[in-house]
């Protein structure tokens, strides 16, 4: 009798059948297709690099490499051209922004170089770029004086807003220019300005404005009274004083005083001249000798 083999069973085993879902787990399908072969060029390129050597000249080509672009004729800078400041003010800006040219345009620091031109006190905005041709050019609005002020130390320059725009010399130097003296004046230019502009048409001879005590003005002048103006609306009271000055018959200004007072504006005061007041003096003693001459009549 001839005997019958068992037939194999198809179905995988156990471990075959667990090892087939470990494989199609997606998390395992993509370590194995991506993170193995990732790792091993990781460690390949770990390995390799891990030599001092190789580090050393896998640095200098980069470096090699690099400066290669950054030196070529297109991205050179070969001059600095300054447009909108004056003489001095370019000289400035060249002594503090040295450039050895030609250099690489990869190697200058434009927000560095705009803040440190911003920084003079001649510069009120500025822009830096880098034209064709290879030429930066420095774009700025210089700040244009509007008095000279008078510190503890030396004089300077003022703008409309009271910023520093450069110290001055010698007044002769800059006549075009009104004055202001007194500690504090600085922080009041445009305060200044209004009463200058209001009282330049007037008076002729006007020298300038004192702040007094970092509280008030005293407008001066050349030639006539000191007008002492009130801390609080000082532009009201002098034009009172104006006012009263072209009025038909009074030109106040041009009387023998050398004050008028209007820091208290509803009683305003003038001081006489010492020869007006030995005057009025001899006119109220003329008076009295008149009264006492009618009294015995």
């Amino acid at each position: 009798m001839q005997q019958v083999k068992p037939r194999r069973d198809p179905a995988p085993s156990r471990f075959a059948y667990r090892m087939q879902r470990w494989w199609l787990t997606p998390l395992v399908r993509a370590v194995l297709r991506v993170g193995l072969p990732a790792f091993m060029v990781s460690f390949a390129i770990g390995f390799y690099l891990s030599s001092e050597r190789t580090v050393e000249a896998v640095s200098l080509a980069y470096i090699e490499i690099r400066r290669s672009v950054e030196e070529r004729p297109e991205f050179m800078v070969h001059t600095m051209a300054i447009k909108g400041a004056s003489e001095e003010l370019a000289q400035d800006i060249r002594e503090i922004v040295p450039l050895d040219f030609p250099i690489s345009s990869f190697d200058l620091d434009l927000p560095g170089m705009v803040t440190l031109v911003s920084s003079l006190d001649a510069v009120a905005e500025v822009d830096l770029s880098i034209r064709p041709g290879g030429v930066l050019q420095v774009a700025l609005i210089e700040r244009d004086a509007a008095v000279i002020w008078q510190s503890r130390d030396a004089l300077e320059a003022l703008d409309a807003n009271g910023h520093r725009v450069g110290p001055v010399a010698e007044r002769e130097d800059r006549p075009d220019l009104p004055f202001l003296l007194g500690e504090g004046a600085d922080k009041f230019v445009p305060e200044a300005l209004t009463l200058l502009e209001a009282a330049d048409s007037v008076l002729p001879s006007l020298a300038g404005l004192v702040r007094m005590g970092k509280r008030r003005w005293d407008l001066v002048q050349n030639e006539g009274p000191r007008i002492m103006l009130p801390e609080t609306n000082p532009l009201g009271a002098l034009n009172r004083v104006l006012v009263a000055h072209v009025s038909s018959g009074q030109d106040l200004l041009s009387r023998d005083i050398t004050h008028v007072d209007m820091r208290n504006p509803l009683h305003p005061t003038l001081r006489l001249t010492r020869d007006a007041r030995v005057e009025l003096e001899l006119m109220r003693v003329q008076a009295r000798k008149q009264h006492f001459a009618q009294l015995e009549n």
